[in-house]
């Protein structure tokens, strides 16, 4: 007697075979980042500003790994005299660097460099703002550590290098990514995954907005700590409905994601916050930011999408593992929720 085969059970297992392939790459790259190189993969931001003709603020911040700063420089092409001491003070996981400088020739014209970043794996934003209200804002890449410092700067090179973060961010924001991931184990139907992806990039998009323009914020870590806890919400979510149970993140998945996009927004804020805005273009840098989250979160989308087809084409997975992707999810995001909530109270 032959025996039917049942294709709903095969397409789920193929999706949860694209499951366990995702969580396992995300897993490991989540336990190597934060071995090997978490805190690199965190920019540094020159900050200088002119006051008085001819004499700069400078704000250099750079990431820490342990106790010890990156052995980051910035030094200047042209002839530049030091005119106060440079004063160190640790902020977070980073440390602030200040000090006042006088030019003894334009500072426009300058090549700037952030001697070290060759040898790292991070990124230095370097943000110029000259008195008359003309400002330059650029990336440095290891590859590229050094550039010239224009007069001013186009809007098309300020909406490109926040466009650059905005992705870089969501790419290595692994937190952010697992969240989606789960959503995406809990919606069933591209439609359905449409509309809660939607309703997700709107709820981010306004409090990113808000907290930017400082009209709504919260404290970083508080925000942190939630985000991995909402992680950790969703992963459940996943084995109650694996379990045939229902509740509101199962019947109205796009309810809950608008819900967590909200906090998470707060979080982007953080980032952006860090990297800090050129005054005369916030509207433009937060538009670039935003669009670069968003084109970072569709291309994750996307790539699993990718791999789930791929995987389908070759095994047949159970349906357990989609259960047991849910409990690896919980697991890695149970662990920051602890190691977020420790650090809020030290």
């Amino acid at each position: 007697m032959s025996r039917r085969v049942d294709r709903s059970v095969f397409v789920r297992g193929s999706y949860a075979a694209g499951c366990v392939w995702l969580f396992a790459l995300m897993l490991a790259a989540a336990l190597f980042s934060q071995a090997a190189s978490a805190h690199e993969v965190r920019p540094a931001y020159l900050s200088i500003q002119e006051g008085a003709p001819n004499e700069y603020s400078v704000l250099f911040k750079t990431p820490m790994q342990g106790n010890a700063r990156l052995a980051l420089t910035a030094l200047f092409s042209g002839r530049i005299e030091t005119v106060t001491p440079i004063v160190s003070r640790p902020n977070g996981d980073a440390m602030v660097q200040s000090w006042r400088v006088r030019t003894l020739e334009p500072l426009a014209g300058q090549n700037v460099l952030v001697d070290g970043l060759q040898n790292t794996m991070t990124d230095a934003l370097v943000r110029v703002m000259f008195a008359n209200g003309n400002t330059w804002t650029s990336r440095l890449t290891p590859s590229e550590p050094s550039a010239v410092i224009p007069a001013s700067q186009s809007d098309w090179a300020v909406f490109v290098t926040y466009l650059h973060q905005g992705i870089e961010h969501i790419v290595f924001g692994f937190d952010h990514l697992l969240f989606v991931a789960g959503l995406m184990l809990i919606v069933r139907g591209w439609r359905k995954l449409v509309k809660a992806v939607t309703a997700f990039t709107v709820a981010h998009s306004i409090t990113l907005t808000c907290a930017t323009l400082g009209w709504a914020t919260l404290p970083s870590r508080p925000v942190e700590a939630m985000i991995a806890i909402s992680i950790v919400m969703v992963a459940a979510e996943v084995v109650r409905m694996e379990r045939g149970q229902n509740s509101l993140a199962i019947v109205s998945p796009w309810t809950v994601a608008f819900a967590f996009g909200l906090l998470h927004g707060f979080g982007f804020a953080g980032a952006l916050g860090e990297l800090g805005l050129p005054q005369g273009d916030i509207p433009l840098a937060l538009l670039a930011f935003n669009i670069g989250v968003e084109l970072g979160q569709l291309a994750f989308i996307a790539m699993t999408l990718i791999g789930l087809y791929s995987i389908r084409q070759l095994v047949n997975i159970p349906r357990h593992a989609i259960v047991a992707s849910a409990y690896a999810i919980g697991i890695v995001a149970a662990f920051w929720s602890v190691e977020r909530l420790d650090a809020m109270f030290l």
